[in-house]
């Protein structure tokens, strides 16, 4: 979670800088070029600066959201946000490790899968030992929890 905050805080400090620092010099620019009903660069500079201010917005909301997070909310003993799932997929009979992370973490080819995915909603709130059926586009995903780490018990 630290990892993610630094990566928004990164993200933010970045558009930051080229909304005050580069936009301006590109306005600029583009507007010496004269007619500004016909200058492409001049309005390519402003949609920019309309992107980037909304992206910071959205950035900052995000980071404040985290900030938010309520870790007596986060279940003890049950999966949750932070969860580390070791499952076995019944149907491939083989034992795969996901992480319960936010969507914007989510990363499925490294086992990061957000809680609001088919198979992060599915878990939610299981147990180790229990058994789940998993709507997925394909038909439907049965795994056993075998070992459940909590983001609790990863801190401890």
């Amino acid at each position: 979670m630290e990892d993610l905050k630094k990566k928004l805080q990164d993200e933010i400090t970045a558009l930051e800088y080229e909304l005050r620092n580069e936009l301006p010099k590109e306005i600029l620019k583009a507007r010496a070029h004269g007619d500004l009903k016909e200058n492409a660069e001049f309005h390519a500079a402003k949609e920019r600066q309309r992107y980037v201010d909304s992206r910071l917005s959205q950035l900052k909301m995000r980071l404040m959201s985290f900030s938010m997070i309520d870790m007596s909310r986060i279940p003890h003993g049950k999966v949750g946000l932070g969860s580390t799932v070791v499952v076995l997929d019944q149907t491939k009979d083989e034992e795969i490790t996901y992480k319960l992370v936010t969507s914007e973490e989510a990363d499925a080819p490294k086992g990061l899968i957000s809680t609001s995915s088919p198979i992060g909603k599915g878990l939610l709130g299981k147990e180790e030992g229990d058994e789940v059926s998993i709507p997925i586009p394909g038909g439907v995903k049965k795994l056993e929890i075998l070992k459940l780490t909590t983001i609790h018990d990863a801190v401890e």
